[in-house]
């Protein structure tokens, strides 16, 4: 009995996206219940959330595609100024009867947008159904103007037409809100993907040459080995292709046949070993991955490899790391000399203290305040930094990799006396 039923579209169209979307038939079922039939006013704006390849955007595009529902789908990153962003909603618009033939739209305002969008309803004949503007990647709409937003969630009501948005983003509607208030959309969530979700959906692609059986059995091994540190479908199904050769070598060379899991599994595990490596690192691409396997080499003799080598850090985290680097070597006497242009007169003479004559290399980094390190960091920055989430969440990672190395070194620590300091060693160890 098929999952997906509604009386508006044909049975045949609900049991075919039914076979397309494995594992995701209570979220189409809620979406298709808010959709409603064609020419019904659906909800002005809907925000589905979840993580990172947790099925949203194609299920979105799936649904909509097989259907055959009017819609207009643009990635916020693609086009990440509001301008490029309203001119692809128009642009797409146009297309949307079937014509070809697009010509180029120019809108310098929210204004033009609502007047051009409805001149392109109208000339498109899309008045007596449904129009779904789905913008995925939503979260860089905070990056524009703050009226695009507001605008976008109530886009209905200003244009007086029949249309919903549809919001697809990774983090939740509260970090979306703006501070003066707006209309609030339907939220829905996507949750991450079970291990029986992940099996029956990679067990999808076995290839023609085997059985279900023997693909499955591979697939459960390969979960088995990286579920606990992958749950992205994306790299599973990429690492299922990649190795899947080398798990068949038993059965091409007639050394074992489909069923003698042991054998196979003997075979097959000192290449996920070497594979857990790479997991999401792309260091080497398939081919060398493939030369790598039938040489049976290591992945750190491939030449021109260099991730393990050079990792690039997040912009701030450098200057975080030398802010850190000097707040723990210079006494605080010094910032004010060091880190301003207009410090006034500073007497050379009887400037150190007798302790402070030593190298400060030798005595060991000192502990300092987080309003210390911020003050630093702000002065050798070029350009204006204010005080984000992300400056304390980059702050937060680089004392925790700091805490590690040190767990790693000692048993014990000192308990509440301990205070963290940022060494030269640390920063040439995050470096590498």
């Amino acid at each position: 009995m098929p999952n997906l039923e509604h009386p508006a579209y044909p049975a045949a169209d609900l049991l075919h996206l039914e076979s397309l979307v494995p594992c995701r038939e209570s979220q189409v079922s809620m979406l298709l219940s808010i959709f409603g039939e064609r020419q019904q006013f659906s909800f002005p704006s809907i925000f589905i959330y979840g993580h990172t390849s947790s099925g949203k955007t194609y299920v979105m595009q799936t649904l909509l595609t097989t259907l055959q529902l009017p819609h207009v789908f643009v990635n916020c990153v693609e086009y990440f100024t509001s301008r490029l962003l309203l001119e692809e909603i128009l642009i797409q618009l146009q297309s949307c009867s079937g014509s070809e033939q697009t010509s180029a739209v120019h809108c310098d305002s929210l204004n033009d947008f609502v007047r051009l969008f409805k001149q392109a309803l109208a000339a498109r004949e899309l008045q007596d159904q449904t129009l779904y503007i789905v913008l995925d990647r939503a979260e860089q709409l905070r990056e524009m103007e703050a009226n695009i937003l507001p605008a976008f969630l109530r886009l209905q009501e200003l244009t007086d037409r029949n249309v919903t948005v549809v919001l697809l983003s990774e983090i939740v509607w509260e970090l979306f809100r703006p501070n003066i208030g707006c209309f609030e959309p339907f939220t829905m969530y996507f949750p991450d993907y079970s291990i029986g979700h992940l099996q029956k959906i990679l067990s999808q692609n076995h290839p023609p040459d085997y059985s279900a059986d023997f693909y499955s059995a591979y697939i459960n091994i390969l979960l088995g080995v990286f579920y606990m540190v992958c749950r992205d479908l994306k790299e599973l199904r990429h690492l299922a292709a990649l190795n899947f050769a080398k798990y068949c070598e038993p059965v091409v060379r007639g050394e074992a046949n489909e069923r003698d899991t042991r054998k196979l599994w003997k075979n097959i595990e000192p290449h996920l070993k070497k594979a857990m490596q790479t997991v999401y690192l792309r260091e080497i691409s398939s081919s060398q991955w493939e030369r790598l396997q039938h040489d049976g080499g290591e992945p750190g003799q491939l030449k021109g490899l260099s991730a393990h080598t050079h990792v690039e850090l997040p912009y701030y985290s450098k200057f975080l790391l030398i802010a850190a680097y000097l707040a723990s070597y210079n006494p605080v006497r010094t910032d004010k000399r060091f880190f301003l242009k207009h410090h006034g007169k500073i007497r050379k003479t009887n400037f150190l203290k007798k302790h402070e004559k030593t190298s400060n290399h030798l005595l060991g980094p000192k502990p300092f305040p987080l309003d210390r390190l911020l003050a630093i960091l702000y002065s050798i920055v070029d350009n204006r930094v204010a005080p984000t989430a992300n400056i304390f969440s980059q702050i937060t990672s680089l004392v925790t990799l700091q805490l590690l190395s040190i767990v790693g070194q000692n048993d014990q620590l000192d308990g509440p006396r301990y205070k963290c300091t940022v060494s030269l060693d640390f920063i040439r160890a995050i470096a590498r």
